[in-house]
């Protein structure tokens, strides 16, 4: 079901509260990446330029939950995002529960943009506290969610604030959006055929994606450290490969499911492999199909990278979900390079991708593939989730359209 979309939602002299993903990296108090600020620009901008008043809130980091602390604190985003629009962004008090917040907000003027304290100031945000959901709502005439890396979360600023809001608005923003349209479209009815490619250090993080696509994927193409449990189960020899042995068992389940199923499941046959987990240090040597003893595979070989890129370059949608090897190092960065310029050769053909986030959107961008994408998703762990089939409650919440 489609949501309202504050597009369509009227905003001019409204207090709007906007739950934006403003989890940034920081360096010694700089900001080193900001994407997340620079992807809710949209919606912040659609509120502001047609008058309405923009209250901001975010976590940021893994602060204990027990008040303010100063090198987990909101002030470099909020200098960032002023930058960005070109306008002052106040954070009125250093908790979100200071009744210094509500009077700073109910004195705005249309237009202007205040930006809460971390959220996860307090341990009851993690918890959907009530009395913390009813607080923050009363701080609003509109309720926006526009933090999909969030989504996936029941925390008191997802699910407890739109519970909250009673009968007033509570929609998306452009951001969640957008993802909500890509995830969801390719799921419910992707244009064949359909490549899944699942990579990453995990495969307890990724079977349940597996299941899920079973019945809809005709290829699922794994790569990472996660394809050795898989190898082991299949009785090959992965030397000192990384494997979750208390997955094997269920890793042998999913090989009989896709056996039965119309999905090709496709596993690495040559292996990028060294003695040690290491950049520079260890002997580095190629295997077909058997990994020597001492060794563990940390990319997928030249064979395997231009099978996969055959398939890839044949899709017409490609969700993307993790890395083929450790590719921040030079020695095992091949394999998901490939890949990654097989999936923008076939969207430049007129495929949809959809790339799931964290480790996958930053090989995109370092090899220099984002822009030639579909859609490279804000959230890793909500599209993930998103790819195992769940529902999001801070997304069901919302009006629908």
């Amino acid at each position: 079901m489609a949501k309202q979309s504050i597009e369509h939602t009227e905003v001019a002299g409204k207090r709007v509260l906007i739950r934006v993903d403003f989890n940034v990296p920081l360096d010694g108090g700089t900001i080193s990446d900001d994407q997340r600020i620079t992807a809710a620009l949209p919606t912040i901008k659609s509120v502001i330029d047609r008058g309405g008043r923009a209250v901001l809130m975010s976590h940021l980091g893994r602060p204990e939950g027990k008040g303010f602390e100063a090198s987990q604190s909101m002030a470099p985003v909020a200098k960032r995002l002023g930058e960005l629009l070109g306008k002052e962004v106040k954070i009125p008090a250093q908790t979100c529960k200071d009744p210094a917040v509500k009077a700073a907000v109910d004195a705005m003027n249309d237009g202007e943009v205040l930006l809460l304290e971390n959220l996860r100031f307090h341990g009851c945000e993690k918890r959907n506290e009530p009395e913390f959901a009813k607080q923050l709502a009363d701080l609003a005439d509109v309720y926006v969610n526009d933090a999909f890396g969030t989504c996936h979360r029941e925390h008191t600023s997802m699910v407890g604030v739109p519970a909250a809001m009673g009968g007033k608005p509570k929609v998306a923003g452009l951001l969640v959006q957008k993802e909500l349209a890509y995830l969801q479209d390719a799921l419910s009815s992707p244009a064949q055929p359909f490549t899944v490619i699942l990579g990453g250090a995990k495969v307890s993080d990724k079977l349940p994606a597996i299941e899920h696509l079973l019945p809809k994927a005709d290829h699922i193409l794994v790569g990472g450290a996660m394809a050795y449990t898989f190898l082991q189960a299949l009785g090959h020899n992965v030397g000192t490969s990384r494997v979750e042995a208390d997955m094997v068992k269920e890793a042998k389940r999913i090989i009989e499911l896709a056996a039965e199923s119309k999905t090709d499941l496709h596993f690495p046959e040559d292996h990028i492999c060294s003695t040690l987990f290491s950049e520079s240090a260890g002997d580095i040597e190629i295997f077909d199909d058997q990994i020597k003893d001492g060794y563990m595979g940390l990319d997928i070989g030249s064979k395997t990278a231009a099978r996969y890129s055959e398939i890839i370059k044949s899709s017409k949608t490609i969700v993307w979900n993790g890395p083929m090897g450790v590719f921040e190092w030079r020695p095992f960065k091949m394999g998901t390079k490939l890949v990654a310029e097989a999936v923008a050769d076939a969207t430049d053909g007129g495929a949809t991708s959809i790339v799931g986030g964290g480790d996958s959107a930053a090989a995109a961008e370092q090899f220099g593939v984002a822009p030639r994408l579909s859609h490279v998703s804000t959230g890793g762990g909500a599209s993930l989730a998103m790819l195992e089939g769940k529902r999001f409650k801070a997304v069901d919440l919302l009006d629908d359209a």
